[in-house]
């Protein structure tokens, strides 16, 4: 499976802005899909997964902000980021997970996409 992440860019706190990551090599249709992100100098973290069936999770800081969705015709992931804030900025790496069950570690995803930049200005 590969994954490309792409969508990100340089915003205004307060603006929004929507990820998108493409599948290929294979079907995602049956694995979870999940969004991390990376700050400099932090380690790689949680923001949100989906399963195959929709159920979602969330980070609670992005929680009520941000919108996990996935289409799987198009094999395509996606977050929807609203109200971005200026610690929102990272680098956001899609990843998935050859399981059913919804996992929050990094270490539990089997594939990456190369990540894309997101930087909020105050």
């Amino acid at each position: 499976v590969q994954l490309q992440a792409s969508g990100g860019g340089l915003v205004q706190a307060g603006d929004s802005l929507r990820l998108s990551c493409a599948a290929s090599g294979r079907t995602v249709s049956s694995y979870t899909m999940g969004w991390f992100r990376q700050a400099p100098g932090k380690e790689r973290e949680f923001v949100a997964a989906i399963s195959w069936s929709g159920a979602n999770t969330y980070a609670d800081s992005v929680k009520g902000r941000f919108t996990i969705s996935r289409d799987n015709a198009k094999n395509t992931l996606y977050l929807q980021m609203n109200s971005l804030k200026p610690e929102d900025t990272a680098v956001y790496y899609c990843a998935a997970r050859n399981a059913i069950a919804v996992a929050t570690p990094p270490d539990r995803y089997n594939y990456w996409g190369q990540g894309t930049q997101v930087t909020v200005s105050s």
